[in-house]
């Protein structure tokens, strides 16, 4: 059974990351842009799904509706380890790649055509033996992202379905 550790983002960007979790989120043709995004994520390595839930918009109020999520968790196992920061850059262009505009204005109803979040990464693990400089093939336990935690609700039945089901 892997064991979860918090760690805030910046103090792991130089490290190599074997397996990620992640959380896609689309509230804005979410059938066009999930399975793109899927797609350009394969190209990374393996991936496993979790089921795809539509969730209201968790931010919206009486007076100010929002349309509903879709929401779909991913593991992703690199077939290259990459660092965090290379990660976080590639998934920000994916959503670029994915027509994503941020908010400008402040009452702006958003429309999100790709969000995706690092929940969850494994780190190589370097061998403190005779040769620091071989990779071990064996990998670190999960690390959960300190500012993504706790979890949404969507988000933990997607880690549970795919991670902790899985170990």
């Amino acid at each position: 059974m892997a064991t979860f550790t918090q760690c805030a983002p910046e103090t792991v960007q130089a490290h190599p990351v074997v397996e990620v979790v992640l959380a896609l989120g689309s509230n804005y043709q979410a059938d066009k842009y999930l399975p793109l995004a899927r797609q350009r994520l394969a190209a990374l390595g393996e991936i496993k799904l979790s089921t795809a839930f539509q969730n209201p918009d968790f931010t919206a109020t009486v007076d100010q509706p929002k349309p509903d999520y879709t929401n779909q968790c991913v593991h992703l196992t690199l077939t290259t380890p990459m660092h965090l920061q290379q990660l976080q850059q590639t998934f920000k262009t994916l959503e670029g790649d994915c027509h994503r505009c941020r908010q400008t204005e402040p009452k702006q109803i958003r429309r999100v055509t790709m969000d995706i979040d690092i929940l969850m990464i494994k780190l190589v693990t370097i061998e403190n033996s005779l040769s620091k400089e071989s990779i071990s093939k064996s990998m670190s336990d999960w690390i959960v992202m300190a500012d993504r935690y706790p979890f949404k609700a969507h988000e933990e039945a997607g880690v549970k379905e795919l991670i902790l089901t899985k170990l």
